[in-house]
């Protein structure tokens, strides 16, 4: 395949070396390349009938009795009515490229039959007991889900969100290491409960009460954004605009991101810790990723502290990075808990936290109880998905059409001066837009919002992170195409020319 932007050349490279506004060089003759619509792929399937209210009778429900809290997306908020793999349908018909997957939570393809017929069966069956009774199905998904990890995490606990699980994942260690403090990255998310929210440290989450207390922030050694960075630093088919002149082997931002760390041990905790948080790649602040080593080296320096180590697998998870089945594989770590949910169930409600024996007995000198959690129905879909998985090849697929489609995203990065930085690996990938690279200040939110729009406009949905909201987030199903990959890129690449264009009308 040749690729949705081969056919462009060099027309737009160069562009850092010019004025402001003169992405607009040579537009006139560029607008034929743009004009025609990017033609959507084909789909075989057709939704069913929408039955349900008029779509304003709705919006007014909503507005009146849904939490204002509850957001939505776009300016006119999609009404769904039926999802099929990587494809979701409004209630007019409407057909869309699923590339957030529910917030990263489809993971092997909206309604896939396998799972849905696994989860049909068992309705009919047994529903709930809670854990004061024996299923087989708890047991039976225990045994399938440890296989996939390393000795000695073999200990499963099973909840219902990301955040239950990272709940638990720091309940269990301060009773395991009789410590209490914890660090987590600046620009991580692990959970908007009164507890996880300590943990997680992004502005637009964080209420005005008190919580999270002996939850300590570190500076995120994010390479693009951050102090430090260069051209060789991450584990990702694409690298950051950045130079650097390291030798093959060493990285200087990474030593000096590890002093950062040092420091935070050496000045906001205390000389015995709990334990430290992170995501192998940050998923709500946009595909951060951190340079090679990092974690590898501030795991060793946790240890020395008494503290655990948690890998918050929640978005990272189950294949999506393509190279490794968990995220922290690919940092070379093995975590002493494991947190997991979203593309566990395929959107179907659970979570798990994996962790040692030990550090598992810790939880049973008291008791300890989830009402729903591991329930029959849950258990079922939870092994389907990881069959699914393994029978459709998906974690290869994630890494062979996510590095296809980095690659595609890094030649309009090359070619167009808002686009700072593409990253990511596999299926978690990170468009990071500004000003201009040299500054790398933040895109207005109204002009990311314009792309988002036409984007949406033309059949592809992107979701948005990032402190400023300044990062679109792709993270589909892992049953997408190259051929889905063209048609995404195509789309972007067709709404960031209409931003120029708007952008040059009003100059």
């Amino acid at each position: 395949m040749a690729g949705a932007l081969g056919r462009l050349g060099p027309l737009w490279a160069g562009s850092r070396r010019r004025q402001p506004g003169s992405d607009i060089f040579r537009q006139q003759e560029l607008k034929s390349t743009f004009a025609r619509q990017a033609k959507m792929p084909p789909c075989d399937f057709s939704p069913a009938k929408y039955e349900s209210y008029p779509y304003e009778h709705l919006l007014k429900i909503r507005k009146q009795n849904v939490s204002p809290s509850l957001v939505t997306y776009y300016k006119k908020p999609l009404l769904l009515h039926q999802g099929h793999m990587q494809w979701l349908f409004d209630y007019e018909g409407r057909r869309y490229l699923d590339l957030f997957a529910g917030i990263v939570t489809v993971s092997v393809g909206h309604c896939h039959p396998k799972v849905t017929a696994a989860a049909q069966k068992q309705l009919d069956r047994l529903w709930h007991t809670t854990n004061i009774y024996m299923h087989p199905s708890i047991q039976e998904y225990a045994e399938k889900l440890t296989a996939l990890l390393p000795d000695p995490l073999k200990v499963v606990y099973l909840t219902n969100s990301g955040s239950e699980a990272n709940d638990l994942a720091m309940f269990m260690a301060r009773l395991y290491t009789r410590n209490f403090d914890l660090i987590c990255f600046r620009g991580g998310y692990h959970g908007a409960s009164p507890y996880a929210l300590g943990l997680t440290s992004i502005g637009s989450y964080k209420h005005g009460v008190a919580n999270g207390f002996g939850c300590q922030t570190t500076m995120l050694p994010d390479v693009f954004r951050g102090p430090w960075g260069g051209s060789h630093c991450r584990d990702s088919p694409v690298q950051t605009i950045r130079k650097c002149s390291c030798s093959q082997g060493s990285c200087e931002a990474n030593d000096w991101y590890i002093e950062q760390f040092k420091d935070t041990l050496d000045t906001c905790v205390p000389k015995k810790i709990a334990g430290f948080i992170a995501e192998p790649i940050q998923g709500v602040n946009g595909a951060v990723q951190y340079p090679k080593g990092f974690l590898k080296k501030a795991f060793q320096l946790v240890h020395e502290r008494g503290g655990v180590c948690i890998a918050d697998e929640v978005q990272t998870g189950f294949g999506r990075t393509g190279s490794h089945f968990w995220g922290f594989q690919t940092h070379d770590i093995v975590p002493d808990i494991v947190t997991m949910a979203k593309g566990i169930g395929n959107g179907f409600p659970m979570a798990a936290v994996v962790t040692k024996p030990e550090i598992a007995n810790s939880l049973a000198q008291n008791l300890h109880f989830n009402t729903f959690g591991g329930n029959p129905v849950a258990c079922v879909a939870g092994s389907a998905v990881l069959d699914v998985i393994a029978e459709a090849g998906l974690q290869k697929n994630s890494e062979e059409v996510g590095t296809y489609m980095l690659l595609e995203f890094a030649k309009l990065r090359d070619n167009f001066e808002i686009i700072g930085d593409v990253r990511g690996k596999g299926l978690m990938i990170g468009i990071e837009m500004v000003k201009n690279k040299d500054s790398r200040q933040p895109l207005p939110a109204e002009e990311m919002s314009e792309i988002w729009e036409d984007c949406k406009d033309m059949g592809v949905l992107l979701g948005k992170g990032g402190i400023y909201g300044q990062t679109f987030r792709i993270k589909p199903p892992m049953c997408i195409t190259k051929q889905d990959a063209d048609f995404a890129v195509e789309v972007f690449h067709a709404a960031v020319m209409r931003h120029l264009e708007r952008t040059a009308a009003k100059d």
